[in-house]
Parts: structure tokens; C-alpha cells; sequence
């Protein structure tokens, strides 16, 4: 069985743990219950990693493509022996179905596909695809500590600043580390960082329950906000960046992420703030011309209405609910990812990169 990630080389904490990888069995933290309960999830089968996927026990767009690959290499293990190609095949249509929108999904069942494809018999299918699951996790960690490196040589504050994020990009939605919350992991290390503004992220409430437990478990200065308040946070020149996340970036440099990013993104052109997005290159399509290519997943209403069975509204009352909205390019200032920044990006810069 191949090892799960480690914490770095240069000493640096991966920050929270989001799963376990046990080669028979995968754990995924259940981060629907925190921050009241650590609760694990025990998982020997695709079908329950889909399952997870789809019911949020696990989220963040690396984190759900992580987990996919690892859904894979149960199937192998679990695989009858008679017709296992058949069975891991359906283990992949299944774990591709669990969301939409998230393209590091698709990415990583592609990749752990093509190594399956591969295979020649059962034992080898089980010994190749936890490897390859396993080097997706060390990889993807290893992406979001090169793009805090990135991110910060970009930014090159001279003093400690503070900045505004949105929902959750940290070590619970990765491998390790984070993207956005990543870089604001970074900032704290190098001492040049002096508060987070988290928004508390509804309908999900990522922000709150997710965000400001890391930071505040790793004694990082937070600060939380209803998402109202950004534009108020804004005005008073508190925050110097906006940095979030991304579930998928088109060829143009769109970016679709969770709902409210857009109207981050206006309120900090309109404000002189800084907006930056942090995510690998694997969120990347550039098979999309635009944004308006995206599907946009809906959810139930019943996430709006309620929050665990407590009533906010009136039973049955008609409920928009979008988990993410699409930011155009021409409101953000960079796209950083492992391979580098896209400053100002449009699809000259993004093909610079990303050919």
C-alpha cells in the first residue's frame, strides 16, 4: 500500500486532515457536523464515496477529485474477480456522476482511468490505482504549497495586511494546505499577515463552521463576517485581497466557484481591493470557451429553508439555490495555480500557461 501525505520537508503544518487513506478502507472527516463534532466516516466501497460526494460529507473541488481516485482504488480492491473490469467501470460512471460542476473531479477519473486501462488483471489494478490515488493526494499537496509561493511573489506585501475570503479552500477542501486559505496560511508563517475576514458562506455556512475552525485551530487571526458585511469591510479599507477558491476555470479565465464569489468580485472592483483566485491547474478547462459553458449546479431548497431541521422560513416557499456562480475575467486581478500566475487573465494569458 502506498502512504498517504506527510507533512512537508521544509517542516511546514499541512493544517486539518479531510481524509484517511487505509489502501482497504478510506476515512473522510464528516464536515457537515463541524465544527460541534470530529466525526469519521469509514468507507470500503465506490458507492459510499459517491454517496459522501453528493451529501457534502466531503467538499472543495481537489479534495472531491482526491477522494474520487481513492473511491477508484476501493473499487479494485473490493472487486469481485470475475468481471472486474466491469465492476471498476461502474465505479467510475458512478463517482462521476456525484457533481457537476467540480472539474478536478473529472480530471482525477480520468487520469486514474487511463492508469486502469492499463491493467492487465486484477492484482495489478489494485496495486496501480492505489498508487496512482495516492500520488494524486501527494501531488495536490504539494501544487497548493508551490502556489502559496507563487501568490505571495506576486503580492510582495511590503507590511502585514489583511484580506477577505469566501467559503472553504483550506486543508479540508485539499490534500493539505489549501488554495486561497493556502496562501493565508503563508501570509501567517512569513508574518505578514494580520487578520482574516472570513464571510460565513450561506446556505453551507463553509465560512463559518469550516474556515474559522482552521484558522483558529492553527492560531491564525480571524475574523468572521455575515456576507452582507463585505461591502461595509470593504469601504473601511480593512482588506488589501480578496482570495478565494475555484471549482472550474474556462479558457477565457472565468471562473466559477461557490455562490457569492461574483459579488465579491464586483464589490472589490469597485472598492480598489484586490481579487485573486488560488486553485491547481487541474480546476483548469480549456476545453470551455466561457463561463456560460459552466453547468451550474442547483440544490434542493430545503438547505435555504432550514439549517439541521431548524425552520428560517415558511415550509414550501420557492427557493433559489445555486451552489456556484460564474466571476468574469475582467474582474479579477490573478489566477495563480502550481504552474504560475495569469495575471489580468483573458485567453491569450491562459493559453500562455495552459496551452
Amino acid at each position: 500500500m502506498a502512504e498517504s501525505p506527510k507533512p512537508s520537508s521544509s517542516g511546514r503544518s499541512i493544517g486539518a486532515v479531510a481524509m484517511r487513506w487505509h489502501g482497504n478502507s478510506l476515512e473522510l472527516l464528516d464536515q457537515r457536523l463541524l465544527p460541534g463534532e470530529e466525526h469519521w466516516i469509514t468507507l470500503e466501497g465506490a458507492a459510499g464515496v459517491a454517496q459522501s460526494i453528493r451529501d457534502m460529507v466531503v467538499r472543495g473541488a481537489p479534495a472531491i477529485g482526491i477522494s474520487a481516485a481513492y473511491g477508484v482504488a476501493l473499487a479494485a480492491r473490493h472487486a469481485g474477480g470475475g468481471d472486474w473490469k466491469a465492476e471498476i467501470k461502474q465505479a467510475i460512471r458512478e463517482l462521476a456522476a456525484s457533481r457537476p460542476t467540480a472539474v478536478n473531479l473529472f480530471w482525477a477519473l480520468q487520469r486514474i482511468e487511463q492508469v486502469f486501462h492499463e491493467c492487465h488483471s486484477l492484482a495489478e489494478a489494485v496495486k496501480r490505482l492505489d498508487q496512482e490515488a495516492v500520488a494524486i493526494h501527494q501531488e495536490d499537496l504539494a501544487a497548493n504549497i508551490a502556489m502559496a509561493d507563487h501568490a505571495l511573489e506576486f503580492m510582495a506585501p511590503a507590511r502585514p495586511i489583511s484580506v477577505l475570503t469566501h467559503c472553504n479552500t483550506g486543508a479540508l477542501a485539499t490534500g493539505g494546505y489549501g488554495t486561497a486559505l493556502g496562501v493565508i496560511r503563508r501570509l501567517h508563517e512569513e508574518k505578514l499577515l494580520k487578520d482574516v475576514f472570513a464571510d460565513e458562506t450561506r446556505p453551507w455556512l463553509q465560512g463559518s463552521r469550516l474556515t474559522a475552525w482552521e484558522l483558529a485551530r492553527d492560531g491564525i487571526p480571524v475574523t468572521l463576517n455575515a456576507d452582507g458585511a463585505a461591502a461595509a469591510i470593504m469601504a473601511r479599507k480593512n482588506v488589501r485581497w480578496v482570495i478565494v477558491g475555484a471549482d472550474r476555470i474556462t479558457a477565457n479565465g472565468d471562473v466559477a466557484n461557490k455562490i457569492g464569489t461574483y459579488s465579491l468580485a464586483v464589490l472589490a472592483r469597485h472598492h480598489k481591493v484586490g481579487f485573486m483566485v488560488v486553485a491547481p491547474s487541474s480546476t483548469v478547462d480549456m476545453s470551455l470557451a466561457s463561463g456560460s459553458d459552466i453547468p451550474i449546479e442547483e440544490r434542493e431548497g430545503l438547505e435555504v429553508r432550514e439549517i439541521r431541521g431548524i425552520p428560517l422560513a415558511p415550509a414550501g416557499v420557492r427557493v433559489f439555490n445555486p451552489v456556484f456562480d460564474v466571476t468574469p475575467a475582467s474582474l479579477i486581478d490573478a489566477i495563480v495555480t502550481e504552474k504560475g500566475v495569469v495575471r489580468n487573465p483573458d485567453i491569450t494569458g491562459m493559453r500562455a500557461l495552459f496551452g
